[in-house]
């Protein structure tokens, strides 16, 4: 019996879907343990690409059993066409995706006040997806929100429509104009919650926890990166649930003592969508080719991503407070071509050098200092083992371990589930 974690170190975005995909074939169950339909994974294979939502990247795997854990926001619209996309390839969903009842449901309203309130701010907006999970994730902590076990009982209509009259209410309070059919999307929803019955409820900790008994592999899949979680996030720019290490015991009911390797994945230079603090970001040249050559636009959102250097003081941070046994660098093929790489080794904050993530990184209290390298002109894309790689990625990937203190397990050279090299 083992139970691995694997989950994000920066701002989301680092390629956790396609690493979830190359390791499935060593575990029994892959579980989802918090977000909602905002985080796309996307991984690519057979020279097809595809974006899940919901449902954890094991499920092209025949032999895996995936969970949506009950820290998991469900959205069952946007499920319902995530189900139908994975339709043509003959796979069979029902056996194969197990749901919590315990996860939370997304209603229409939740979407409409989502709009209202991210509207409401103007220039202060924080950059939400307008998914509605801020606002399930509040119902959720205000204990107002309805589950998919709530589903299968008698009021659930009563429930959901009590709900929704309290959401209309709210949305008035923001006096902003949005435009919306509320009826035609209650619709649609109530369309999906038929669909959603049909696929299988569990009390996912027991199953779980059976699971383990059994000795099941099990690994636990993250979505958006640790620099977004609540708590621990850039406040807050950041997303409504846990992302961290924690958040996989409570989104899953899996004891801490039981997680036994914690897979960080980060990229060889950083990016972030939406609004927030970003200390290595780079406006000029260098950014917008990474953008352009590692084609940083979301998953699902379809938004460009702001790219810059590397930041070593926010991935020891994100490290640390996930106590990370092994790394995986994603996207190096992206970084050839540059003559002169550049490393953030530590923060210039309020005149003192500092090396651990303060309180604010706004632009105002902190710069960046900075390592430079040697870059290399290597195609990494077709390469097939890390002796193939040039001298100056060996240095920067030495460099990397020798001060974030982990091994580097992976290099990932392309977005193909075969360009993945292991060190």
């Amino acid at each position: 019996m083992t139970v691995d974690l694997l989950l994000g170190l920066q701002w989301g975005d680092e390629g956790k879907g396609k690493i979830v995909d190359v390791l499935t074939s060593k575990y029994d169950i892959i579980a989802r343990f918090q977000g909602g339909p905002n985080a796309g994974h996307t991984l690519e294979f057979d020279g097809i690409k595809h974006v899940l939502r919901t449902i954890p990247s094991g499920i092209f795997h025949k032999n895996s059993i995936n969970i949506i854990g009950n820290g998991v926001v469900i959205d069952p619209v946007v499920f319902q066409k995530e189900i139908e996309g994975l339709e043509k390839f003959n796979m069979d969903i029902k056996s194969k995706l197990l749901i919590s009842r315990k996860a939370h449901l997304i209603l229409p309203t939740h979407r409409l006040l989502d709009a209202a309130s991210e509207t409401a701010k103007g220039k202060a907006k924080i950059g939400s997806t307008l998914k509605g999970i801020g606002p399930t994730y509040m119902d959720k902590t205000g204990r107002n929100g309805l589950r998919v076990g709530d589903i299968e009982l008698a009021d659930f209509e009563e429930k959901y429509r009590s709900l929704a009259n309290k959401h209309e209410e709210m949305i008035k309070f923001y006096d902003v104009s949005i435009q919306y059919n509320l009826p035609e999307m209650e619709k649609e929803f109530f369309e999906a919650i038929e669909e959603l019955k049909k696929l299988n409820f569990i009390d996912s900790e027991e199953y779980l926890a059976q699971a383990q008994k059994a000795g099941k592999s099990i690994l636990c899949e993250g979505a958006q990166g640790s620099l977004l979680d609540v708590d621990f996030g850039t406040y807050p720019f950041v997303t409504s649930s846990n992302t961290t290490a924690a958040g996989a015991c409570t989104g899953l009911g899996i004891a801490p003592n039981k997680i036994k390797e914690v897979y960080g994945i980060f990229k060889a230079y950083t990016t972030r969508v939406g609004s927030g603090p970003f200390p290595t970001e780079d406006f000029e040249d260098a950014g917008n080719t990474m953008a352009r050559v590692g084609n940083e636009f979301g998953s699902v959102t379809g938004r460009q991503r702001r790219c810059g250097w590397l930041d070593l003081v926010a991935l020891k941070y994100a490290i640390q407070i996930n106590g990370v046994t092994q790394l995986m660098m994603m996207k190096g093929d992206v970084l050839s071509g540059f003559d002169t790489l550049k490393v953030c080794t530590a923060y210039n904050y309020k005149g003192e050098t500092i090396k651990h993530l303060p309180f604010s990184i706004e632009e105002e209290n902190v710069t960046p200092v900075y390592t430079e390298f040697k870059g290399w002109n290597a195609d990494l894309t077709g390469m097939s083992s890390y002796d193939e790689f040039p001298t100056e990625l060996k240095e920067y990937i030495a460099f990397i371990e020798k001060e974030v203190e982990v091994p580097i397990t992976i290099v990932s050279v392309g977005p193909d589930r075969k360009q993945t090299i292991m060190k």
